[in-house]
């Protein structure tokens, strides 16, 4: 039986040789080349078991090609890769019907296991997606290795109406990323409604809900549709939905195991045309130990956990989301402002309690309320010293906080429950080493105020070994620090 060939097409020589070695020892024919009308051509010809794309090319964007490869031979598999780690690289790749999206700096290992299962995918398994218009807007920020997982369970959702729950800290941006399953979803073309169960009194959340009858209850002078009505087509995001009371939680399963509803006061059923969107900042899993939450209707909305990190767990995405802050405010009007790498080092070494919300907030103080062009180090511990103070005198001791072993196997947990939804999970040691490495050593250097000497002492490092891990880590390093 002959050798399955991989066709490769990047316009980067040394990413060329490297997967045309890697390819080649595990027992592939590679053909590569630079330039997608090259690769047009090998499709065309019949040659090739698997087409591995980058997307910026000479002559051609790779994702542009991708359909024409789908009508000429829809069971030939394409693996995107790409240096724009954004989820709109994601969403298009898959849109446009890609097998899997990548994003670089790509572990080897992953690739390989990502090209074995698209060589033994079965012809037809995967549907033909539907067309969706796409823009270059940014709903979400951030290169990080915990947001391109983000962004590629994001891509995958888009072509399916599975319920997601969504737990993150308050200022995560869980309804961006409720918006962006909608906006870029199967149900796009019909509304979107958001719900805040925090912000409802208890008593009024199932009329909110499901609507009710003229004279169900004292007041109810009409018939008043509900969120599950005026949903109807696209998606009900019900956040906060931990503050749900036990009531609206019994009917709130009844439709999503029978998929109709009543009115508050109605007796005719009708039928929940909606994709429904949960998110929490609690630990829903505590809530259900104590009773306040049913065990059911949790298996019910956590089709699909998502959890969105902290932004201290993410802080080499801070400065990417300031700058981004600041070009937004200059958008809407307001001075334009640059970060120096003082101020940068800074916004790193911050907890964030607030997490997006408290940066941008941030942002927006900085370029309304001080005339300088360039913010500095000092502007920024000038503006969070109340912050800082309160985080102070309000954080216990670190013997009362949560131990690092059970943050650790809580982030594992994470992982593990991407993998049983059907996302395959490669190489979790490193990812969990990288994802621990990279902070410590973010912060430590923080503390040293950029002073590598100083930081390779208290880390235990030989200095050597701490640049060349700043290096493969691209953690950002202040100029002139020794």
């Amino acid at each position: 039986m002959p050798l399955p060939t991989v066709l490769v097409a990047d316009d980067d020589r040394s990413i060329r040789t490297v997967l045309s070695q890697a390819l080649g020892r595990a027992g592939y024919q590679v053909r590569v080349t630079a330039h997608a009308a090259t690769l047009w051509q090998w499709v065309e010809e019949g040659e090739g078991d698997l087409v591995i794309t980058d997307v910026v090319m000479p002559d051609e964007n790779g994702l542009d090609l991708i359909p024409r490869i789908k009508r000429a031979r829809p069971d030939l598999r394409v693996v995107v890769m790409s240096a724009q780690s954004t989820l709109m690289t994601a969403v298009k790749a898959t849109q446009r019907g890609a097998f899997e999206y990548l994003p670089k700096p790509f572990d080897l290992k992953e690739l390989l296991s990502v090209v074995a299962r698209a060589l033994a995918s079965p012809a037809g398994a995967l549907a033909e997606p539907a067309p969706v218009d796409t823009d270059e807007r940014m709903p979400l920020i951030g290169r990080s290795m915990v947001m391109q997982d983000i962004y590629r369970i994001i891509a995958r959702l888009t072509t399916s109406d599975l319920t997601v729950m969504i737990n993150g800290e308050s200022g995560t941006g869980k309804e961006l990323v409720a918006r962006a399953l909608h906006d870029y979803g199967r149900r796009r073309g019909g509304p979107f409604v958001a719900v805040n169960m925090a912000a409802i009194p208890r008593e009024l959340i199932e009329s909110e809900l499901f609507g009710h009858e003229r004279g169900a209850f004292t007041g109810a002078t009409s018939r008043n549709p509900g969120r599950f009505e005026q949903a109807a087509g696209g998606t009900l995001f019900l956040d906060e939905i931990g503050d749900m009371p036990p009531e609206a939680q019994t009917r709130l399963l009844r439709v999503l195991q029978d998929g109709e509803f009543t009115t508050v006061g109605g007796r005719q059923p009708i039928r929940a045309n909606v994709r429904i969107i949960a998110a929490t900042h609690r630990d829903l899993r505590q809530a259900i130990r104590t009773g306040s939450f049913r065990e059911d209707l949790f298996y019910r909305l956590n089709v699909v956990p998502i959890r969105l990190p902290p932004l201290r767990e993410r802080a080499e995405d801070i400065p990417l989301l300031a700058r981004h802050f600041l070009d937004r405010c200059r958008e809407d009007g307001l001075p334009g402002k640059i970060l120096d790498d003082g101020a940068v080092e800074r916004l790193q070494a911050s907890r964030w309690p607030g997490n997006v919300r408290e940066l941008e907030n941030l942002m927006r103080r900085l370029a309304a309320l001080y005339p300088q062009e360039t913010i500095t180090a000092d502007l920024i511990d000038s503006e969070l010293a109340e912050t800082l103070h309160e985080q102070g005198a309000d954080t216990p001791d670190l013997r009362e906080q949560e131990p690092l072993a059970d943050a650790v196997a809580r982030h594992i947990r994470h992982f593990l429950a991407s993998g049983q939804d059907g996302m395959p999970l490669h190489d979790i040691y490193d990812r969990v080493i990288a994802e621990v490495e990279r902070p410590l050593i973010q912060m430590t250097l923080a503390a040293t105020r950029g002073n590598q000497i100083k930081a390779a002492a208290m880390l235990g490092l030989n200095r050597n070994t701490l640049r060349k891990k700043i290096r493969d880590l691209e953690i950002p390093v202040v100029r002139g620090a020794n």
